[in-house]
């Protein structure tokens, strides 16, 4: 499939002509074929279609544009998807090469890099084969809008260019004749192009047609000087005087002897201006110690360096305010300058002031005057002054410094077109359609680049006596330049303070900005610049955004600001293109710390308290919602929607949106979403801090997450009880309960549980009550009281309401893992048994997996290690799958028990090493204890007695600290084993405290333990 864009938009199949429909949608696929390969969002595609008026249809029309032109090019192409709908924009996946003014521009640019490594004869091959592409201007015919019209601009003078560049290579070669055609038609529509008319002239001279090379000379000065009011560049006019072989000004005087005078005047100038061209420095003064950003200066020079000399040289650098975009060109410019000595000028477009911007023409003027033109020489009209501005630079090597551009509107008219110059164009904003190549999009400094400047700014020595202040102000700061320097520039002048001193005022986040530089050099007022040029829609939502910490997806920001997904992308593009909000590789955005604050103090200065109320609403509105959707392959919703009630969103609309939400989801957002829940508790959102908190309980507990339920959970305890709600106070207690049995608070997990119990039972709520007993026996197991844990599973489970049936097994495993510890291996077998099929026929693989590896735990104390081993696996692969991470090191311990009781200690203990890497993950220290144990027992049949005993003192330290009676019982047991031939004494002490405890616990180690203690008493009796 071949794409022409040149001379018009058709589409080929097999040499085959398409119909492309109609013109709308041909405008269409034009955008996309602008950019091949690339997405190009819906809004971006309104402009260019409607660019003054869009309908309201808008978008669903753009939909069925594509949906129309997906069939076209499915029935073409049936093996290839080449329009794809991408978020909430559309991609032609098409090669650059299928695109003819791609391949167009891939010639000259080969060409180009062709001819600098030496190859002219191959760069004119090139350059012939890229100009037989042109058809004409890209898109004729079409009714394109401002995007478009643009690319067709910047094509055509690249083809101007190209022309130039094969006469000149031509020409060199000393081969005129075949590029004069060519020259004459781009003379011919473009009269006043000054380097063609030259071309020409040479083309002309050196194929010895001197008369024509004079009458291209003649008309083009003739329309130079009617259009524009001045006089021919130098060069034209030296060539002019070499092909007549007389003076161009003699012969000039005999027709016109005024403008012979004021010719004489303007050429007298120029040669002075030329002799005193080095002196012309308008840069501003450098900053006395340029810190960071090595590799970007080396990379802009480098490209500077590297230029083919066919083109000028453009840098733009971006970034947000105060980011040192200012600093950075002034500081490339004057590395540049040696290789420049014609000048370099400066000037501030006051792109984002409040006074405004400056306009091209006011431009203009000021970089005429810069280059020594006499104000009474400088034309009224802006292409007259930009012609003249661009003759002035051809005979120049100088530097352009275009500092806080607006947009490429403004800086267009002020750029060179030949060679000979290098420009440095700064914007707050991305210039997406300026087309010069990629920009330098600043971010902010490294730690140690901002410690650095830090130094530069308050002195070394402070800096080097408080490192630790320095690099907590640089973080303070947010590693941005502006506010580093305006800090060290604080400090500088306050000798008595020390960095520790202004560290603590930093940590007071309301004074931070304040703090911060004062009037007019302040970080507020260089954002307060960012910010002015909004509009009202933009700034509410930059205002808004400034209430979360956090990172926003684009449903969220929606539903946030009240906006469509449509208007809010709109929107925050903008913002991102501003360098307000900054946009993460996934669609993610957030701000600066120092833009979010200042943010958030515009929304508290200028927005009501009932608006952020609804606005803070709508969002955690939606983000519950989210994570309800999320959470449905692990949540179950019956029970969901039983604790959390009818929970109906704001905004159906937005659900589930362009977003993928799913596992990874959250597991992304996991932080994220604790900064929400934390959000909503500390402004006072009761309900969503304890919902929230209840639909991630799941996700946190299957992935060992349990610092962050306790830390969401108590959060949501506190809203529930603040808000009166006994019910979600008894919720959160119950799941609250769960990371501190983990992490081996038994004492506070009891006193929750039983809270919830007095309100499950006060409430008369059945399914309640039967929950948290069964969870009581999970409780008494971790602590080692197992036949009180299996009395309680069983009583769940006999206790269970016929309704509530399908909830059996949640009570199941608590009940089969209590009698597993009991030694009544048959009855465990049994329910968990019942259990895995109540999971498979619910197809609940996380139950699924549980089920298998408590069956192979039951399994392996039977001795059946080989088929253990498989259910093991296959529980592995389950648990790999749902993320389950605390039951991982459960079953990999349990594969070292197997492993050890079929004689592979190696792998024995590679498991047990595995299973200790997870609990140490997931702070999980029952799990912990019960792995320490058994790797101690791995290590003692492998002969490494040091390694049991480290590992069995650990088991018994960990298991004290817990209370878990079990565990310490068989951590003593253990260490006995090592003391009996150093120290029976001791041994026998160990033995002793180890019945004490596993007496209670009902398990039947205690029989061997007994016996071990009643053998050693009776060898220690005979000695």
């Amino acid at each position: 499939m071949k794409i022409r864009v040149l001379g018009g938009l058709q589409v080929f199949s097999m040499a085959s002509p398409v119909i492309l429909g109609t013109p709308k949608q041909q405008i269409l696929l034009a955008a996309l074929a602008a950019r091949p390969g690339r997405v190009v969002a819906i809004e971006q595609l309104i402009d260019e279609i409607w660019p003054d008026d869009p309908p309201r249809s808008a978008v669903p029309n753009v939909r069925t544009y594509a949906a129309n032109l997906r069939r076209t090019f499915d029935r073409i192409e049936p093996d290839r998807r080449v329009l794809v709908r991408q978020g909430s924009g559309y991609r032609l996946d098409v090669r650059r090469d299928e695109v003819d003014l791609f391949s167009f521009l891939d010639r000259v640019e080969e060409a180009r890099l062709t001819r600098s490594g030496g190859q002219p004869n191959q760069a004119r091959s090139l350059l012939a084969q890229a100009i037989s592409l042109w058809g004409g201007p890209p898109f004729a015919g079409l009714p394109v809008g401002p995007a478009l019209a643009a690319h067709a601009a910047a094509a055509e003078e690249r083809y101007l260019l190209a022309v130039e560049f094969l006469a000149d290579v031509d020409i060199k070669a000393g081969q005129p004749d075949a590029v004069i055609p060519l020259l004459r038609r781009v003379v011919a529509h473009h009269p006043m192009r000054e380097q063609a008319v030259l071309l020409l002239m040479r083309a002309m001279g050196q194929r010895g047609d001197h008369a024509g090379g004079i009458s291209v000379y003649r008309a083009a000065s003739r329309v130079i000087r009617d259009e524009l009011g001045v006089e021919p560049s130098v060069e034209l006019r030296h060539l002019y005087q070499k092909l007549t072989g007389s003076d161009a000004a003699g012969a000039d005087r005999l027709a016109r002897r005024k403008t012979d005078l004021r010719d004489d005047a303007g050429l007298a100038s120029t040669a002075l201006r030329a002799a005193d061209r080095s002196q012309w420095d308008w840069l501003p003064r450098p900053v006395p110690d340029f810190v960071g950003r090595d590799d970007v200066v080396q990379r802009m020079v480098d490209k500077t360096r590297a230029a083919d000399g066919s083109a000028p040289v453009v840098h733009v650098i971006d970034g947000m305010a105060g980011s040192g975009k200012t600093t950075l060109a002034v500081h490339v410019a004057r590395c540049l300058r040696g290789s420049y000595p014609d000048g370099q000028f400066f000037i501030d477009l006051r792109g984002h002031a409040d006074a405004g911007l400056v306009e091209p023409a006011t431009a203009l003027v000021e970089l005429l005057r810069q280059t020594g033109v006499p104000a009474a020489r400088i034309p009224l009209e802006l292409e007259e002054r930009r012609g003249l501005w661009r003759r002035e630079l051809s005979t120049r090597r100088a530097i352009v410094v275009l500092d806080n551009a607006a947009d490429s509107a403004q800086v267009t008219p002020l750029l060179p077109v030949t060679a000979s110059s290098v420009v440095l164009i700064t914007s707050r904003r991305r210039m997406l359609d300026l087309d010069v190549g990629p920009p330098e999009s600043l971010s902010v400094l490294s730690p140690e680049e901002g410690v650095r400047l830090l130094a530069v700014s308050a002195g070394l020595e402070r800096v080097q006596a408080e490192p630790e202040s320095a690099a907590e102000i640089a973080r303070r700061c947010g590693y941005l330049p502006l506010a580093i320097r305006l800090v060290g520039s604080r400090l500088a002048n306050r000798h008595t303070w020390r960095l520790a001193d202004l560290s603590a005022r930093l940590a007071v986040t309301e004074l931070a900005l304040a703090n911060i530089g004062t009037g007019d050099r302040s970080v507020a007022s260089a954002f307060d610049a960012s910010y002015e040029p909004l509009n009202e829609a933009s700034k509410r939502v930059f205002r808004l955004l400034g209430l979360h910490a956090g990172y926003y997806g684009l449903t969220m920001v929606a539903a946030m600001t009240g906006l469509s997904c449509a208007k809010a992308v709109h929107i925050l593009d903008d913002l991102v293109d501003r360098h307000l909000v900054e946009e993460s590789e996934n669609g993610r955005y957030r701000m600066h710390d120092l833009v979010r604050q200042y943010s958030r103090d515009k929304c508290l200065q200028t927005d009501s308290e009932d608006a952020r109320a609804v606005a803070l609403a709508s969002l955690l509105d939606q983000v519950m919602h989210l994570s309800i959707i999320a959470m449905k392959p692990l949540n179950s919703l019956v029970d969901i929607y039983d604790d959390l009630g009818d929970v109906l969103p704001e905004r159906p609309d937005l659900l589930p949106g362009p977003e993928t939400v799913d596992i990874d989801w959250v597991e992304r957002e996991r932080g994220n979403l604790n900064l929400f829940i934390e959000l909503a508790a500390k402004c006072g959102f009761h309900d969503y801090t304890w919902k929230m908190a209840r639909v991630l309980w799941r996700f946190y507990y299957v992935r060992g997450y349990f610092e962050d339920i306790h830390r969401t959970h108590a959060l949501g305890l506190s809203a529930a009880e603040q808000s009166g709600n006994s019910r979600a106070v008894g919720i959160m207690n119950n799941y609250l309960a769960s990371a501190l049995i983990k992490t081996g608070s038994q004492h506070r997990a009891v006193q929750c549980l039983k809270v919830a119990l007095a309100e499950a039972e006060a409430g008369g709520r059945h399914a309640d009550i039967t929950r948290i007993v069964g969870n009581l026996s999970v409780v008494y197991c971790m602590a080692g009281d197992f036949q009180e844990s299996a009395d309680l599973a069983t009583s769940a489970l006999t206790n269970l309401p016929l309704r509530l049936i399908s909830r059996v097994r949640i009570h199941l495993p608590n009940a089969g893992i209590a009698l597993t510890w009991l030694g009544r291996y048959k009855e465990a077998l049994r329910v968990h048994r019942l259990h895995l099929l109540w999971a498979r026929v619910e197809g609940d693989r996380y139950q699924i997996a549980n089920a298998l590896s408590h069956i192979a735990a039951a399994r392996v104390r039977l001795g059946e290690h080989g088929p253990a081993l498989r259910l093991l696996r296959s529980a592995m692969i389950l648990y790999s799958e749902t993320g389950h991470r605390y039951g991982e090191a459960d079953a990999r311990n349990v594969m070292g028990m197997a492993y050890r009781g079929m004689g592979l200690l190696s792998d024995a203990r590679r498991q047990h090493e595995l299973a200790l890497e997870l609990t140490a993950h997931s702070a999980e220290r029952q799990a912990e204890c019960n792995a320490l144990n058994e790797f101690g027992l791995t290590l003692a049949a492998g002969g490494d007695t040091d390694g049991a005993v480290q590992a069995h003192q650990r088991a018994l330290h960990l298991a004290v600290r817990i209370d878990n009676r079990y565990e310490q019982a068989r951590a003593l047991a253990g260490l006995a084993e090592h003391l009996l031939r150093e120290n029976p004494a001791d041994a026998r002490r160990h033995l002793e405290r180890a019945m004490a405890l596993m007496e209670s616990t009902g398990a039947p180690e205690r029989f061997e333990i007994q016996s071990r203690l009643v053998a050693l008493r009776q060898s220690t009796s005979i000695r």
